[in-house]
């Protein structure tokens, strides 16, 4: 039985815990992808996260459950980090015209 006044904390370590997640997640992407470069701590938070996403999408529909956005658990998300990571590096490093 939960006490009164606990689902703002609640909330805030389910944040937190995603945070932490995602800039794992976007860590290990990085040390797969180009460990040598330079780190950008705010684009690994936002491929980590966005990577938890794409590879519970894409578990989602290997295993026929659907498009149902889900965690996908460390593999999923550090394939999704890993996927999106390489993507955004191809993008930027293409030449203006």
């Amino acid at each position: 039985m939960a006490t009164p006044g606990t689902g703002g904390r609640v909330a805030v370590m389910l944040i937190l815990a995603i945070l932490v997640f995602g800039l794992a997640a976007g860590w290990v992407a990085h040390l797969l992808v180009d460990r040598h470069s330079e780190k950008n701590w705010g684009l690994l938070l936002a491929v980590g996260i966005a990577g938890s996403f794409v590879g519970g999408l894409l578990s989602s529909l290997i295993s026929g459950d659907g498009l149902t956005l889900r965690a996908s658990g460390l593999i999923g998300s550090i394939v999704g980090a890993t996927l999106l990571l390489l993507i955004v590096r191809a993008v930027s490093k293409r030449p203006a015209h």
